[in-house]
């Protein structure tokens, strides 16, 4: 339960002086609900004006604050500007320049009576002019300097800043939860104080830090109890005999990296308390295998193993790939997705419940209610980004004692957010890719050569090859989404027949998709048209063309998935990445990078000095919360440190019972990482 001395800040908007419902409709459109909302609504640059007796040419660009009389005026016809004309102290005419309603203007500024305005100072021609300047009232002048806040329609920057000081004063003082040697040698101030100066200075880039870290060290601290709770909690060592392992009949030898990683899973399982491992591999490194070889483990030791695909596409591919290897060696593998109704659905949860199913695959539903099963030892979520720490846990309650877990991540992720998102948990690597696969060649073109594209993709189909076609997300809706596949689909149907172009896209129902997806596997298709919905893990090698219209839309971790479906057979591969005419610089540096390297892993990084972390983890769709004030550069500066700080507040001041301890747990509400206190409670 939350502390006491937190309610004032988690109390409703409309709880805040001033606030009604219109307001907090306002502030809601800013995700800003709660008062702590708004204090942490931080403001992100300054307005600086100058108070000057008069204008001069040195202004110009400036905001200033002066004192002018109105001495003529001008309104032009329809819907031009009102212009008025007004002198400084010195006889310089100022132009006053508003676009509309000019009765008020007018009305404001009365020909003959002196007024004070502030505005920029622009030159026009040969005047000096300001549009829409601020006309001050009654001797109220504005600061002259103004922290300036992200807004949106309906609140001005003044009124956000009341908002924002009358949240902060609900902040009470909080004890110290940072490690005292660390504080004196960074010169932090407390909690409160920084949160204020962060908004009275926003160039207060201490305060900033000591805020930045306080949220990534809650994080932290968060993940380490989580990992110490996991540990204390008993498991059932899993340990095969190698009698169904050493039936298996693989196409070529594991790789060396491959090899590495089985043994130390095997380690893991092993061991009474339960595995926690992340593996991470670039794609096509061959991380399925690896899974495969941890469920057989299970399976020799007479457990079930679950695994966890993030698409039905990806879930039915799964089961395909392990039957083939499976039913030769007396395995059952079953699937469960949410499309899965009446008696097939009521076969699989009596085979999980009576043991007769060795390896479930499925999506969210193999971890509903109902589903329960006979001896769950292990489980594998593949695409881990779609799964954040509060769904790895609950997937563990499904057994008697807690299973072991692997999480594999499609793309690697970057070494400081590996330590943000998944620092309760081990790390392998799959540094090496398999044998027989010849980089991607990558090639960026003008969407003028589209027509070029087009013949090149027929000679490609005509000499037996098959190829995807990604489509854009032209705005943020499924609808427009899927209409840019459909229109292209069109296009090159007429081109090529119907017969030979398939079209997936997100608004489909499963049932259709995996037939598209099953013609294009089989070869019955040649071209397959898509949206993002082949982003990760489908497999097809004999397809050889990637082409990526709109290339400059996609994030550079989506790119290089989507390149991934290439280049998996023996082969050479190609990947066409289709720009517009107007690029934005990053997407320019992104589609320059593409061609440069095949390196997953220095695509990440750069991916996260470009976008930031919140996107490359998915944690917006997954609901985990992104940081506040941390940047990417902050995280990876102060993550290592948050990361040592927790560690000795658990191994060496007494943990969350110590004094240090107990204000830590008071920061772990204030930034919503308290599902680890509630672990902690209940075992």
């Amino acid at each position: 339960m939350r502390p006491e001395i937190l309610n004032p800040l988690f109390a409703e908007v409309e709880a805040l002086k001033g606030v009604g419902p219109g307001v907090a409709k306002t502030l809601a459109r800013l995700g800003l609900t709660r008062a702590v909302d708004l204090a942490y609504h931080l403001p992100t640059g300054t307005i600086e004006r100058l108070r000057v007796p008069a204008a001069s040419a040195a202004m110009i660009g400036r905001i200033i604050i002066v004192d002018v009389t109105p001495f003529d005026s001008r309104s032009s016809a329809g819907r031009g500007p009102t212009r008025i004309f007004a002198a400084d102290s010195d006889g310089n005419t100022i132009t006053l320049t508003f676009f509309n309603n000019p009765g008020w203007a007018k009305k404001q500024l009365p020909q003959g009576e002196a007024r004070t305005v502030s505005g920029k100072l622009e030159a026009y021609g040969d005047e000096w002019q300001i549009i829409h300047p601020e006309v001050l009232e009654g001797g109220a002048e504005p600061p002259l300097s103004e922290a300036v806040y992200p807004l949106t329609e309906g609140l001005t920057n003044r009124r956000m800043r009341e908002l924002a000081l009358v949240a902060i004063e609900r902040a009470p003082e909080l004890a110290e939860w940072v490690e005292p040697s660390l504080l004196g040698r960074e010169g932090w101030r407390g909690w409160r104080s920084a949160l204020t100066e962060a908004h009275s200075d926003p160039l207060a880039s201490d305060a900033r830090k000591r805020l930045a870290y306080d949220e990534i060290f809650a994080n932290q601290l968060a993940l380490l109890l989580i990992r110490q709770h996991a540990r204390r909690r008993k498991g059932v060592p899993l340990a095969g005999d190698g009698r169904l392992t050493g039936r298996l009949d693989l196409p070529y030898s594991l790789t060396g990296a491959q090899d590495r990683v089985i043994r130390e899973i095997q380690g893991d399982m092993a061991q009474a308390a339960p595995m926690l491992r992340l593996l991470q591999g670039d794609v096509g490194s061959g991380k399925t295998l690896v899974a495969l070889f941890a469920m057989l483990e299970a399976v020799e030791a007479g457990a079930q193993a679950a695994f966890l695909a993030p698409t039905e596409i990806l879930a039915r591919q799964h089961v395909a790939t392990l039957q083939r290897q499976f039913d030769a060696i007396g395995v059952r593998v079953a699937i469960l997705t949410g499309r899965d109704k009446g008696r097939a659905r009521e076969a699989v949860l009596m085979g999980l419940a009576d043991g007769s199913i060795d390896i479930l695959v499925g999506t969210h539903a193999i971890f509903q209610e109902k589903v329960s099963y006979k001896r769950l030892g292990l489980v594998v979520i593949d695409e881990q980004h779609r799964f954040g720490v509060s769904q790895r846990l609950l997937l563990t309650e499904k057994a008697a004692h807690p299973p072991h877990l692997l999480v594999m991540t499609a793309t690697p992720i970057p070494r400081t957010l590996t330590l943000t998102q998944f620092g309760e948990m081990d790390v392998s690597r799959l540094d090496e890719m398999p044998p027989g696969r010849t980089p991607v060649e990558t090639r960026v073109i003008s969407d003028e050569k589209l027509p070029d594209v087009v013949d090149g993709l027929g000679r490609h189909i005509a000499a037996g090859g098959q190829a995807y076609w990604v489509c854009p997300l032209v705005e943020e809706s499924e609808k427009s989404d899927s209409a840019a596949a459909e229109q292209r689909a069109q296009v090159l149907r007429l081109r090529f027949g119907p017969e030979r172009v398939g079209l997936v896209h997100g608004r489909m129902k499963g049932a259709e998709k995996d037939d598209v997806m099953a013609a294009f596997a089989s070869g019955a298709l040649s071209l397959l048209i898509a949206t993002t919905v082949i982003e990760v893990g489908v497999d097809v090698p004999n397809s050889t063309l990637m082409i990526i219209e709109g290339a400059e839309r996609f994030g550079l971790a989506q790119l290089h998935q989507l390149r991934g479906r290439v280049g998996r057979g023996t082969a050479a591969s190609t990947c066409l990445l289709i720009r517009g005419q107007q690029m934005s610089e990053s997407g320019r540096a992104r589609l320059g990078l593409m061609r440069e390297t095949n390196d997953g892993f220095r695509i990440a990084e750069e991916d996260l000095r470009l976008r930031g972390p919140g996107e490359i983890l998915g944690t917006r769709q997954s609901g985990e919360q992104t940081f506040r004030v941390a940047t990417p550069e902050m995280v990876s500066e102060l993550v290592p440190m948050a990361t040592d700080d927790a560690r000795l507040l658990l191994d060496r001041d007494g943990g969350l019972a110590s004094e240090r301890g107990q204000a830590a747990r008071v920061a772990l509400y204030l930034f919503e990482r308290d599902q680890a206190v509630d672990l902690i409670r209940s075992g």
